[in-house]
C-alpha cells in the first residue's frame, strides 16, 4: 500500500559539479539565481539561522551585510561559474549542532520567503534539501569544524 520509508524517499537532488564542498552545494536553479542577483547586488553571502520563522531557510544576503562573529560557523564557499567571487555559507553554531551530520543542498523554488533574503523580490526562495553524510564521509569530515 504506502511502501516503505525507504521506497517514498526523495530523489537524490542535482547538483552543480564543484560548486560547493563537502558540506554544502548548489543545485543548477540556485546557481542560475545567484548569478542574477549578483548582477543586482553585487558579491553575496548565505546565513542560515537557527531561528523561528524562516530559520530553515538560508538567507542570502549582500556580502558583508550580515556580520558573522564566533557564534556561525562557515561551512565554505560556493563557487559559481561566472562570478568572479565565491559565495560564503555561513550557519548559526547551535544550528550546526543539529545538522553537522547532513550535507546541505541550496535549491530555489518559487514562492515568497524573507523580506530579508535578496530573492525575495523576484517571487521564488532559497531552501535547503539535505542527506546525511554516508559513513565514509562522516569519517572524512567529523572532525573539520
Amino acid at each position: 500500500m504506502g511502501g516503505s520509508a525507504v521506497d517514498r524517499a526523495e530523489a537524490p537532488v542535482a547538483e552543480v559539479p564543484g560548486s560547493g564542498t563537502e558540506r554544502v552545494a548548489l543545485t543548477p536553479a540556485a546557481a542560475e539565481l545567484l548569478v542574477k542577483l549578483t548582477d543586482i547586488h553585487g558579491p553575496l553571502m548565505f546565513h542560515q539561522s537557527g531561528g523561528c520563522c524562516d530559520g530553515s531557510a538560508p538567507m542570502c544576503y549582500p556580502d558583508g551585510d550580515f556580520k558573522t562573529g564566533g557564534q556561525d560557523v562557515h561551512l565554505g564557499d560556493l563557487s559559481v561559474e561566472g562570478l568572479a567571487e565565491p559565495i560564503g555559507f555561513w550557519m548559526s553554531r547551535s544550528q550546526f549542532e543539529y545538522w553537522k551530520h547532513t550535507h546541505l543542498t541550496v535549491d530555489v523554488v518559487k514562492g515568497r520567503g524573507s523580506g530579508f533574503s535578496v530573492e525575495a523580490p523576484e517571487g521564488v526562495r532559497f531552501l535547503i534539501r539535505s542527506r546525511l553524510f554516508t559513513d565514509e564521509e562522516w569519517e572524512r569530515l567529523k572532525d573539520d569544524l
